[in-house]
């Protein structure tokens, strides 16, 4: 069929033009998209229980009863098989709960579930070696007793991936040592934060900062800590009465918090 534009008003002619481009956002806006939705998800407070099971038992050496939390945060997305269409993807970019994220970024292995739930579980275990590599080497550096007796069991759930490292590190040394001086890590507050680990203590940066920000503040933390590098994502929608604490390693880590409990100067984003 031949339209001749001729016979419509220009009002006219200008709807039949926008036809098809009206047809292309509607299926643009069915059409599933490769990206994930997230936000804040739950903490775990890794000096207590999640889920009814203590985060962190140490058998070899003598515990410390601790005061005060140290909260690892988590984000939640869309699941890998799940469709994100353009009015989710939109909505996401509008608000500050939310982050739209390419799915690669998120599920690297692909969108089958097992196998997402396998990658994560992995990443999570060898966060945990790392984590009490580094601890240990820090408290025999340091000047502990006995660290070669000393085991270290995490329990986290279902929670996968790495980005729980820095605070497992931490949760070994408050119980086993403390500040170093018979005191809490935590000055009795509640201290939330992020971070990967490697068995040297070097400190690495993860995902959706921004996000579990606003995870810890709604949990009740007062102190964040984040990878330096990602100081001006923490910042974006940092929540009021949320302080942030960059940091790079372990023992800069124990440094901050010694300094925050004594009321001293930290560095700051």
């Amino acid at each position: 069929m031949v339209f001749s534009f001729a016979r419509f008003t220009r009002p006219q002619a200008l709807a039949v033009c926008a036809l098809p481009v009206v047809a292309l956002l509607a299926v643009a806006g069915l059409a599933p998209l490769p990206y994930a939705v997230a936000q804040p998800g739950g903490t775990a407070d890794v000096l207590g229980e999640h889920e009814g099971k203590p985060v962190l038992t140490i058998t070899g050496a003598p515990t410390r009863e601790t005061k005060g939390e140290l909260r690892m945060t988590t984000i939640v997305a869309t699941g890998p098989q799940m469709d994100v269409r353009l009015g989710d993807v939109i909505d996401g970019w509008f608000r500050t709960d939310r982050a739209v994220m390419p799915k690669d970024s998120v599920y690297p292995t692909g969108d089958n579930v097992k196998e997402v739930q396998k990658h994560n579980l992995g990443d999570m275990k060898k966060s945990q070696d790392d984590a009490t590599k580094a601890a240990l080497s820090y408290l025999k550096a340091n000047g502990f007793d006995g660290t070669d007796k000393v085991n270290v069991k995490a329990d986290l759930g279902k929670i996968g991936g790495p980005s729980a490292g820095l605070f497992l590190s931490l949760g070994i040394i408050d119980k086993l040592d403390g500040d170093g001086s018979g005191r809490d890590l935590t000055g009795g507050g509640k201290i939330a934060g992020t971070g990967t680990i490697t068995a040297d203590g070097e400190v690495g940066a993860v995902g959706g900062v921004a996000l579990k920000t606003q995870a810890a503040r709604r949990d009740g933390a007062t102190v964040f800590l984040v990878p330096k590098a990602e100081c001006a994502d923490a910042q974006a929608e940092l929540p009021k009465g949320l302080r942030l604490v960059p940091v790079t390693t372990l023992k800069g880590t124990v440094d901050s918090l010694r300094a925050l409990e004594k009321g001293a100067k930290v560095p700051s984003c």
